[in-house]
């Protein structure tokens, strides 16, 4: 179906019949994919490293000078490491493609005279689509109806400044594409080509997928990494040399060289990373927290600040009117949710709309002056559209308030965080009105007289007064208030003035459950909370004091727009609440904080939140009601909306960051005992302790094995209760230096003594039990590393059980090199008797019960911190 070939819309929408056939013939609303690498390629790519290329280089050497057994044994050990880099790479390509395939956009459609919500790609030509502020356009659309739209097409034209559009005009003008963003207004429009079809699809691909950039923990250890590669080959390069200068032969020298490159560069940290994150962005995922970037994962952990909205963060987002204020009398309503089984009652008596003239007009106008529909499914309801605006339809049909159609809708003023009203001018029985909805103190300013008993009256000071303590007498209970007006009226003008008050409406939307214990979580974290509403103050302080955020000094939007950005960040510095603020002083309280060096962390759902998304060191968009502009420009999205869900991504960050400090330090302290007993041996003049595939074999086979397995340690107990790191904090510092100092001269000092005492048995002998003891030593060595601050006795020995397995696959492979015939051949060792064994466990016990006394020893002598 062509652009052209489209002319009015079907009210109805297309039936599930014609879906059907539409399908069939243009397919998914989706751009091609590139396809993914095969496993083929991906287990070839386990070959391209620097690292695997030397020892490519070093087998082919080994072949040519007739060492078959060890060109043999480097070839398997290549095999081997690109099978468990094939596995790894595969498990996180797995876990992003599931993230990839969370953020798909969805679109609200028309069928069957029904408006739906579905997955985008699910749009056929012909489909009636309805976007409003905030919605990204799914598919290329011709505009039927248009209310006062403009659309940010930067995205197509490069220019920052929305354009207007409307049912007429030119063909550019009435036509919506996709990948742009409507910034104001609300449109219907007919779906004239999807996927590669549309404008958009034949520029470029669609974006929004789950970032493949490299984070920034990513590049900080690929550098370290890089760093100890050129230390490494710098000192292999002269060890080769003094080995030559004192007689060693070349080749032996050469596999000396090359095995002790091998051993102080860690091969597997940027694998092991890589899939850390990855799986931990699974974690979250499941916990209902989407990261759009890995490095939210990591950034995460280090959140001091969370500025957040209030309705559906911290409340339920299920919007309910509870009471109608009129000059005349007070409704109570009863009911919950979006069911409209509930009635208005006064005085204990249920009443209708039709029982009174004021009621009437200000149920028709909440009705008018909205969006939302709600829908029956067997014994439940449901709604579509803003959870306030559902509210009142549900209250509307609970007095029996007869409807405006459609056909009797003429134009409306659309709501924006700036106005904060939106008006609807309509024809209603015989006369030309204008609905009005919005904040009591917008909307009362605007009025010059009042309904009451049937008859309009100037609305006196005095009056004015009333509405006001009405207002605040139902802010003060925690209630959502909205002021409701009409005005009779020409039919052209729709000027917001001289109206005539209808009633308030007040909508209880409770804090969330659970919202108590997560704001304590929060505080014991060290992580302030700054609630941001667009609430009037009253309302938010009574909210604030409800889910335990006390009473912080209380700033509302008038007053930033008379700070400069030092005297807000001042304020900032105290415990503060904001209400009836706009999207741009997000952006502000943003800035401000950061100027204080504070890690930022803010929640937004509209399209003009995206400024402040995007500079908060981590945007949380909201998945349920967050439009698609503020999606896009998230670093996380909570598919609950729910502010315990960011604490808990908080607390998954934190336990990554600890888990890649843990694994990055096992790494660099088991090459730096492998390192410090090759250098000491040289030195001294003795035969090789370990030979180059040896050394092959416990950094490229073990070690990856244990550190995936490091990296997916639990959350510690007293994770929660620890300051926020700094951003610039070490991987290592000079606690991680001297672990790694600690461990590396106490197993290359064991590995040695064992070497030299079992050497007048036989250098084949004294070779294997000193490579075993080195193994095994870096085996039991990682126990240590699964808390650096609390013993193993009280995280459970067994808490990982991926950890025990990974240590029993590793000895397991330890055991068959020793007593396995192939690769006792290509390892070059000998079976071992119980007095070997008996050494080695002797002196492995060390790593084990020192660092656990050590850690309760400190543990004991640390005072408790308050909330621990």
């Amino acid at each position: 179906m062509r652009a052209s070939d489209v002319s009015t819309a079907p009210a109805t929408g297309l039936s599930a019949q014609q879906i059907d056939v539409l399908r069939a013939q243009h397919g998914w609303n989706e751009l091609p994919r590139q396809k993914p690498p095969g496993p083929l390629i991906v287990f070839l790519r386990q070959f391209g490293g620097m690292l695997v290329v030397i020892l490519v280089v070093a087998a082919l050497i080994a072949l040519a000078l007739g060492e078959r057994v060890d060109a043999l044994a480097i070839a398997l050990v290549l095999l081997l490491n690109a099978i468990l880099g094939f596995v790894q790479e595969w498990r996180a390509e797995t876990a992003l493609d599931a993230l990839r395939s969370m953020l798909s956009p969805h679109a609200i459609v028309v069928r069957d005279g029904q408006e739906i919500d579905i997955p985008a790609r699910e749009l056929v030509p012909g489909d009636l689509v309805v976007v409003a502020a905030g919605a990204a356009v799914p598919a290329d659309l011709r505009i039927v109806s248009a209310m006062e739209i403009r659309v940010d097409e930067s995205v197509l034209t490069g220019e920052s400044v929305p354009v207007d559009k409307s049912e007429r005009g030119t063909e550019d003008e009435t036509l919506l594409f996709a990948g742009t963003a409507l910034v104001k207004g609300r449109a219907r429009g007919i779906v004239t080509q999807i996927g590669q079809h549309t404008r958009f699809g034949q520029i470029a691909q669609l974006t929004g997928n789950v970032g493949q950039k490299r984070t920034n923990l990513q590049i900080r250890l690929g550098k370290l990494a890089q760093q100890i590669g050129i230390a490494a080959i710098s000192i292999a390069a002269l060890v080769v040399v003094i080995g030559l200068m004192v007689g060693r032969g070349p080749f032996e020298m050469f596999m000396t060289g090359l095995s002790l490159a091998v051993a102080m560069v860690p091969e597997g940290l940027p694998a092991v990373v890589t899939i850390t994150l990855a799986i931990g962005a699974s974690a979250m995922a499941r916990k209902n927290a989407l990261a759009r970037r890995l490095q939210a994962v990591e950034t995460l952990g280090a959140a001091s600040v969370i500025c957040t909205d209030k309705t559906g963060t911290l409340t339920e987002n299920q919007m309910t009117a509870t009471q109608i204020w009129t000059h005349d009398r007070t409704y109570d309503v009863t009911g919950e949710g979006y069911d409209p089984k509930g009635h208005i009652e006064t005085g204990g008596k249920s009443v209708r709309a039709s029982d009174d003239l004021t009621l009437a007009l200000t149920l028709k106008t909440a009705l008018t002056c909205t969006h939302a529909s709600l829908h029956r499914k067997g014994e439940h309801w449901t709604m579509i559209g803003a959870p306030t605006e559902g509210a009142l339809v549900t209250l509307a049909y609970k007095g029996w308030a007869p409807p405006v159609s459609q056909a009797d809708l003429i134009s409306e003023t659309p709501f924006s965080s700036e106005r904060k009203r939106m008006s609807v001018l309509a024809n209603d029985a015989g006369r030309t009105r204008l609905f009005v909805k919005g904040a009591p103190e917008v909307v009362v300013e605007r009025c010059d007289r009042i309904l009451t008993h049937g008859t309009r009256h100037p609305l006196d000071p005095s009056t004015r007064q009333r509405i006001a303590g009405a207002y605040q007498s139902m802010a003060a209970q925690g209630l959502r208030v909205l002021a409701l007006a009409i005005r009779d009226t020409d039919g052209k003008d729709t000027s917001e003035t001289n109206l005539t008050f209808l009633g308030l409406v007040g909508m209880i939307d409770p804090p969330r459950a659970e919202i108590e214990s997560a704001l304590r979580l929060a505080r014991n974290a060290g992580i302030r909370v700054i609630m941001i509403t667009g609430d009037g103050a009253i309302t938010a302080a009574a909210v604030a004091d409800k889910i335990g955020l006390g009473t912080p000094d209380l700033i509302e939007g008038h007053e930033i727009d008379t700070m400069d950005d030092g005297a807000l960040a001042e304020r900032l510095q105290d415990d503060v609440l904001f209400a009836r603020t706009r999207p741009e002083h997000k952006l502000r309280i943003v800035k401000a904080l950061q100027s204080k060096d504070q890690i930022v962390a803010m929640t937004g759902d509209g399209v003009n939140d995206a400024p402040a998304l995007k500079q908060a060191n981590i945007g949380v968009a909201m998945g349920i009601r967050g439009t698609e502009v503020s999606k896009s420009a998230a670093d996380l999205i909570l598919l609950d909306d729910d502010f315990s869900t960011i604490v808990n991504a908080v607390a998954e960050g934190r336990r990554q960051f600890e888990n890649v400090r843990k694994f990055v330090r096992y790494l660099m302290s088991s090459n730096a005992g492998e390192v410090l007993a090759i250098m000491v041996n040289l030195i001294i003049g003795g035969p090789l302790i370990f030979l180059a595939t040896q050394i092959l074999w416990m950094n490229l086979i073990t070690d990856s094995i244990t550190a995936v397995a490091l990296g997916l340690e639990k959350e510690e107990p007293d994770q929660m209760r620890r300051p926020p790191r700094k951003p610039s904090e070490a991987i290592l510092g000079r606690a991680g230096f001297a672990l790694i100092v600690t461990f590396g001269l106490y197993t290359a000092t064991a590995s040695l003594w064992i070497f030299y005492t079992f050497l007048p048995y036989g250098v084949d002998i004294a070779r294997t039990t000193a490579f075993t003891a080195m193994l095994i030593f870096e085996k039991v060595s990682v126990f240590a590393f699964r808390s650096l601050t609390r013993p193993t006795t009280t995280i459970g020995w067994f808490s990982n059980p991926i950890l025990v397995i990974a240590f029993t696959i590793s000895v397991s492979l330890q055991l068959a090199a020793v007593y396995w015939p192939p690769l006792q051949t290509l390892l070059r060792t000998v079976p071992l008797g119980i007095e070997h064994w008996s050494i080695i466990c002797l002196l492995a016990a060390p790593l084990i019960i020192v660092p656990e006394l050590a850690k309760a020893v400190r543990i004991r002598h640390t005072p408790k911190t308050e909330g621990a």
